[in-house]
């Protein structure tokens, strides 16, 4: 009976030490089947836990009868509910534990709460991964290196200009925040275009290029830090002609270039 008592303590602290849940189903006297209360609770339970997976389930009696009785009821109960589960179609772990203590722990003064079975589980984690369009310019300057190009998103300008639009403002003040909270951050800027089989009518992407440097030069950012050029449409994205308007604003970009950290 001490050593029973003892696995089960351990088991117990252990489903604690991994922040594992537990689920407590009371029996009627003598009986290893679901009562009405039993069954609504774990169909309730069932259908509102499903990112989760069942690990242990123990079974307890109280103190009528004998030992090897109540160790085979309480079996049995364990039985009830893990078919209950798997009808429920529950995620149970491969290797789950099932074990029954009959009436070796320690019972409680009330002999109904006694005769219940244990479900313990887990909350499995969602990953998440994370959508590169949704990493924060900063972040994205973090984990990069010497060499690395990122995109400036959103940063837009007026029709054939060098003009950037006010909505633009937001996202070039993250760049500003970048390059102030790296002191030792050198970029290039570089800007694209799109939409021209060749050339670059009045150097539009190195203009733009160059509005985006004026912009962080006028922050207070020291020109060594900086450099600005222009590619027209060198190096596009897609194809040229573009398929589609997508393409063509992804090939009408201004990135920049991580000279050192």
């Amino acid at each position: 009976m001490k050593i029973k008592m003892m696995l089960l303590l351990v088991f117990l602290n252990a489903a604690t030490a991994f922040a594992q849940e537990k689920l407590e189903v009371f029996f009627d006297f003598n009986k290893f089947d679901l009562n009405e209360a039993a069954t609504t609770q774990l169909t309730v339970w069932s259908s509102t836990h499903k990112n989760m997976e069942v690990t242990k389930i123990y079974g307890f009696c109280d103190s009528k009868g004998t030992n090897l009785y109540n160790d085979t009821l309480s079996m049995k109960r364990v039985r009830t509910v893990s078919d209950f589960l798997k009808h429920r179609e529950i995620a149970v772990k491969d290797n789950f534990e099932v074990r029954g203590f009959g009436e070796d722990f320690k019972q409680s003064k009330i002999q109904a709460e006694n005769r219940k079975v244990l479900v313990v589980y887990e909350l499995k984690k969602e990953i998440v991964v994370p959508n590169p369009a949704t990493i924060g310019l900063q972040d994205k300057i973090k984990t990069s290196k010497s060499g690395d190009k990122i995109k400036l998103e959103k940063i837009n300008f007026y029709n054939m200009s060098s003009r950037i639009v006010p909505e633009s403002q937001n996202n070039l003040y993250e760049l500003l925040c970048a390059l102030q909270e790296n002191p030792n951050l050198r970029i290039e800027i570089q800007g694209h275009i799109c939409c021209q089989l060749s050339g670059d009518i009045n150097n539009l992407s190195v203009s733009r290029a160059r509005a985006v440097y004026n912009y962080l030069v006028s922050q207070k950012i020291s020109k060594n830090r900086l450099a600005f050029k222009g590619f027209g449409v060198t190096k596009p994205i897609h194809p040229i002609p573009e398929k589609n308007e997508q393409e063509q604003d992804e090939n009408r970009r201004v990135e920049v270039m991580i000279l050192s950290k």
